[in-house]
């Protein structure tokens, strides 16, 4: 299934993609809202702005995707690779990041209130201006 194809299904209401290989794509802008991407093969995929609320991207690989500004909230990234991946100023709020690998990631800017980040793998990442958890923002 190539990019365009995906678009046409969810916009006729499909919402389960599980496993789908778009390794590359651009879909800077999209709204996925509550589809189920999981397992899927996102790596270097431009996600930029995009609306992925409530997506399910469990054990998703999304290594230096493009995420830069997207709206994770609520989202399940549990199990994900995010290595490398582009975060600055996403919306992560009240999503799943359990056992999540973000590894080198950049997460200037992102926020993260409330979101469950146990187990995730940081090393390496970038919080700078980066609201926490918690709710504080990181130095």
């Amino acid at each position: 299934m190539d990019a365009s194809e995906l678009l046409r299904k969810y916009a006729a209401g499909e919402r389960d993609f599980k496993g789908v290989h778009l390794v590359g794509t651009s879909l800077s802008g999209v709204n996925l809202s509550g589809a189920s991407l999981q397992e899927a093969s996102l790596s270097e995929v431009d996600l930029s702005q995009s609306d992925l609320v409530g997506t399910n991207l469990r054990e998703a690989s999304l290594t230096r995707a493009n995420l830069s500004g997207a709206n994770l909230s609520g989202a399940n990234l549990s199990g994900a690779n995010l290595f490398g991946a582009n975060l600055r100023g996403a919306v992560l709020s009240q999503a799943e990041l359990r056992m999540t690998d973000l590894t080198g990631a950049d997460l200037t800017g992102a926020n993260l209130q409330g979101a469950n980040v146990w187990g995730a793998y940081i090393a390496g990442a970038n919080l700078q201006d980066a609201t926490m958890p918690d709710g504080k923002l990181h130095d």
